[in-house]
């Protein structure tokens, strides 16, 4: 079931209120079900994410609310006001693309004027507009140039700056960052970030790549085969994945198959875990998941709190961490993967073929009904 269905203001500790409401949508083309009953709330101000792999309905979703793609069913709502059926011509919204969508044979200005001039307004507003909007994406000086004598960074924050042109109420973003290389992505986050919150605009975002949801989404909007999956901040959709579908795109997931052996209590092979779960019987097959990097290596010999002897069978350098791969006779088929930070490596010496004892802590261990089908 999905979660963290609201964002509380961090100065009130109240939620803000609901600008955009979506009940019971459906949305099938011929016998395919793209969107399955989806039931959302967004709130004001708030920047939410649509996550997931290709193929899951997240952009379909997003061209259903800006009357795109109109639904088969169900209704939208935005700021009290239904536009269910509406043309995008008579909704308030900005979308940045892909591609961009920039016309390559006017000037950076006319571009971003467009919209404006479109409303009839007078010249001397439209450039102070334009001006300000060159400012505010830090390309003050790039107004008389074309699209295609620009970067792709520098184009995607025309593509900005286009959209928020007539203060729309909401900022649609569809996979605006992928075209980007890795590192003025990881750039244009952080100011697509800021902008957004300077500007207070409501802004939905879809995207399949989880960094971007993590460090952007003041809430994550999984979805899988036209269904959310859950939703929540990007803290609780990393620490307590709803599903396993979830604990497994997002970030990197031990799956081991086990079984309830009592109350609060998991047996992987012949080790038995104590962890947090209700409502399964003795012997109910289930899936135990931890993250690499919540196993400790525990550097005293404990034989309490989750703790077992393993076999370091692969150690791989990642940088500021190694993943190791872990196993012995008492976890059968099961092998672990943990994350070791450089330095506990170099101080306890850890190389392959050592034995050594770890820690699952109870709280950081996830239980779901069912066989793992995930090595």
């Amino acid at each position: 079931m999905p979660s963290g269905n609201g964002r509380e203001s961090p100065d009130t500790g109240t939620r803000p209120p609901v600008f955009l409401r979506i009940e019971n949508l459906v949305k099938k083309f011929g016998a395919f079900t793209a969107l399955n009953n989806i039931d959302l709330e967004v709130f004001e101000g708030e920047f939410v994410c649509f996550l997931g792999p290709s193929g899951c309905g997240k952009t379909t979703l997003l061209r259903a609310i800006a009357g795109l793609d109109i639904q088969t069913s169900g209704r939208i709502e935005q700021a009290g006001r239904d536009i269910s059926v509406l043309p995008p011509t008579q909704r308030d919204f900005g979308i940045v693309f892909q591609s961009y969508a920039l016309f390559p044979n006017l000037t950076v200005h006319k571009n971003i004027a467009y919209g404006l001039e479109n409303r009839k307004m007078r010249r001397a507003e439209i450039n102070q507009r334009v001006e300000e909007l060159l400012d505010l994406v830090g390309l003050a000086d790039q107004g008389d140039k074309y699209p295609a004598q620009l970067s792709g960074g520098q184009q995607q924050r025309v593509a900005l700056a286009r959209a928020i042109a007539t203060s729309p109420g909401l900022l649609l973003l569809d996979e605006p960052l992928s075209a980007l290389d890795a590192k003025v992505r990881g750039h244009l986050r952080h100011e697509i970030k800021a902008l957004q919150r300077r500007l207070g605009v409501t802004t939905i975002m879809v995207t399949h790549d989880q960094e971007e949801a993590l460090t952007m989404a003041d809430r994550i909007v999984v979805m899988n085969h036209g269904v959310i999956e859950q939703i929540g901040s990007p803290i609780e959709v990393y620490r307590a994945p709803a599903t396993v579908f979830v604990a497994d795109f997002i970030g990197t997931m031990n799956f081991v198959p086990g079984r309830v052996a009592g109350p609060e209590q998991v047996r992987i092979g012949d080790i038995v875990l104590s962890c947090d779960f209700e409502g399964l019987s003795p012997e109910t097959p289930v899936t135990v998941a931890i993250r690499p990097e919540d196993i400790i290596v525990e550097e005293a010999r404990l034989y309490e709190g989750n703790v077992f002897q393993v076999r370091i069978s692969a150690l791989e350098f990642l940088g500021s961490f190694f993943r190791a791969d872990l196993a012995n006779d008492h976890l059968g088929e099961a092998r672990l993967r943990a994350d070791i930070s450089i330095n506990q490596v170099r101080s306890l010496g850890l190389s392959e073929g050592q034995d050594i004892h770890v820690r699952l802590p109870r709280d950081r261990i996830r239980i779901y009904a069912g066989a793992a089908t995930h090595g």
